[in-house]
């Protein structure tokens, strides 16, 4: 009995010790005044238990990317056996290989076209087709730079995702900036996006990252829970940004995109007049157009703050430079995938909004699961590690991408410097697949390759052969708006087209590119001129361009100066006519479709 009292209290003393230590921790650190006390025990003990799963995947991702080949190949024939059975399995003969060089010898390289017969099965609900398990959910792709997909997704690629990608990139955040472990709130820019039902009731729409699937992360979000109930994505907007003011202490910013950031804070200086007014009353503005019950929810919610509300208005009326830590001064991270044609708006918020504060982009994922994670958080490069246990990769040196079946070299082949189509088997019934991403090894993580996103293969204008890339023309761009700058001219945002699908009309007869630009500050009449300089630079930066032009099969480029909100309108058009929710949607670069450049087009003449 004496033993059993003596191990009660040594009990006693150790959890109250631990108690102590959980308050005294919650205390010293920087909190938003929203929180409840359990949405403040529920961010504490996530960001714990996270950031502890995180250090240990971290690791393991170490020991993977020392053990490339092995872990390969383990998770190949690990996917393999899992599917063996399935009508896809027993047609390419899972059962029979043994090693990844039998993989390759039995199966081709795919494009989406393979599968999309299977996949419509699954829709109508037949089992055992492609996967053996039951997607939780159909994933389309934005289809904004081509055709969409439909991409199986089941529970264990969630659960991968979350675990070797979002904990990760937690671990390397909270490393990296050790100021973002305080319990200030986050503004998560996303809301519900628009699903439809297969026969079988599984959800088809976007996969990216939603209030849908991240259910359990909403008190951590200055957002209220009726807020993300808003379908409409400009009254949802609005509400992210009225709660975020009202939350002096906010301590990240953080969207599936750059561009997700940079429309909020255009938003913002839009509209800040009414969100200071209804902070300083406490309600919600009511022209918004936000169903009755969720406004009732929201207003709620909302207090008089006549104080905070004066503290923004001060420093509204002193411009939008600098914005962002004028307004949340304890604000300390924005959190947003910003390669490749996101680098755009990343420049623009860094130079005027963001002043001073840091950027990470974490993750390198997509539809078809995670791709790589960036565990150099203070990197102003962006690179990503390919994560091993993800996919089961193999690269296509770009030079012959052009081939139907060309020969690939596993991961740990590819060579520093390269640039490679990608080409993956994911756990979600893709199998050597193609899925048009160009990257360049810049370095090794162990024995792993460290990737920089390129660009995608769909987003290339090649008139005459010359086939030049997303980033050689953004490249270009930058080095034309250096000599722009000069005269206080800023690109808002671009897209290019090829001459043909232009209608008839044209002034020029030889094929061509046309680019449509939003400027600040842009003239009407100067074209030729912006067109000049973005032709020297481009001249300079793809070779095969530049031949073209000297031998005369190309003609020059075009440029259109478009109208103060084209390409606001232009993603809302995006929204209405292809697959893309606004979470995922990405504006092409590279226009494929003849209705998007006629929605240009039409611009023009108003």
């Amino acid at each position: 009995m004496g033993l059993g009292r003596k191990m009660l209290t040594g009990g006693a003393v150790v959890l109250c010790t631990g108690l102590a230590y959980v308050v005294w921790d919650i205390a010293k650190k920087r909190k938003s005044h929203t929180h409840t006390y359990r949405s403040l025990l529920d961010q504490y003990i996530s960001f714990r238990v996270f950031s502890i799963v995180g250090r240990h995947m971290r690791r393991k991702l170490g020991h993977d990317c020392e053990n490339v080949s092995a872990v390969q190949e383990e998770v190949l024939l690990q996917r393999l056996r899992e599917h063996a059975d399935t009508e896809y399995g027993r047609k390419y003969r899972f059962a029979d290989v043994t090693s990844r060089e039998d993989y390759r010898s039995l199966h081709p390289l795919t494009r989406y076209e393979h599968y999309r017969e299977y996949v419509d099965r699954m829709i109508e609900g037949e089992e055992m087709v492609l996967t053996a398990f039951k997607p939780i959910v159909f994933g389309t792709t934005s289809g904004t730079s081509g055709k969409y997909s439909i991409i199986p997704m089941g529970q264990k690629q969630r659960v991968n995702f979350f675990l070797q990608g979002v904990t990760v990139a937690l671990s390397c955040m909270l490393e990296g900036f050790p100021e973002s472990d305080n319990l200030q709130k986050d503004l998560k820019i996303f809301h519900m996006p628009h699903f439809r039902e297969s026969a079988a009731g599984i959800p088809i729409g976007p996969n990216s990252s939603s209030p849908a699937n991240s259910q359990a992360m909403l008190n951590l979000y200055s957002t209220p829970k009726p807020g993300f109930d808003i379908m409409s994505e400009r009254e949802a907007l609005y509400v992210h940004l009225l709660f975020a003011l009202k939350d002096r202490n906010l301590g990240i910013i953080e969207a599936n995109f750059s561009f997700r950031v940079h429309t909020a804070l255009v938003m913002m200086e839009a509209c800040w007049q009414q969100l200071v007014t209804d902070i300083e009353k406490g309600c919600v503005d009511p022209n918004l157009d936000i169903q009755d019950g969720t406004r009732a929810e929201l207003d709620k919610l909302m207090k008089p703050d006549p104080g905070r509300a004066q503290e923004l208005r001060e420093e509204f009326q002193k411009g939008f430079e600098e914005i962002v830590k004028r307004v949340w001064p304890f604000l300390g991270l924005i959190l947003a995938t910003d390669t490749g044609s996101f680098d755009l708006y990343r420049q623009k918020l860094k130079s005027h909004y963001c002043k001073g504060v840091p950027m990470y982009s974490p993750i390198y994922g997509a539809t078809e699961g995670l791709v790589g994670v960036n565990i150099w958080p203070n990197d102003e490069e962006r690179h990503y590690v390919l994560c091993p246990r993800s996919m089961v990769y193999e690269v296509i040196p770009v030079d012959r991408s052009d081939e139907d079946q060309p020969d690939t070299l596993w991961l740990e082949q590819a060579q520093l410097g390269g640039v490679y189509e990608l080409v993956i088997t994911n756990a979600g019934g893709l199998y050597r697949y193609r899925f048009g991403d160009v990257v360049k090894v810049v370095g090794f993580y162990h024995k792993c390759p460290v990737i920089q996103f390129m660009y995608r293969q769909g987003q290339m204008l090649n008139v005459r052969g010359e086939k030049t890339s997303e980033d050689m023309f953004y490249q270009a761009l930058k080095s034309a708006k250096t000599s722009w700058a000069d005269a206080d001219l800023h690109v808002v945002d671009y897209c290019c087209a090829e001459s043909v699908l232009v209608e008839e009309g044209q002034a020029n007869p030889l094929p061509h590119y046309v680019v449509f630009l939003e400027l600040q500050n842009g003239v009407k009449g100067q074209e030729r001129q912006y067109a000049q300089q973005l032709e020297d630079c481009l001249r300079k930066t793809a070779y095969m361009y530049d031949r073209c032009r000297t031998q005369g099969s190309i003609g020059p480029l075009v440029v259109h100066v478009m109208p103060e909100g084209c390409f606001s309108e232009y993603r809302q058009h995006l929204l209405s006519n292809t697959m893309a929710g606004s979470n995922q949607l990405k504006v092409p670069r590279v226009m494929r479709r003849k209705t998007d450049v006629d929605f240009m087009m039409d611009r023009l003449k108003e």
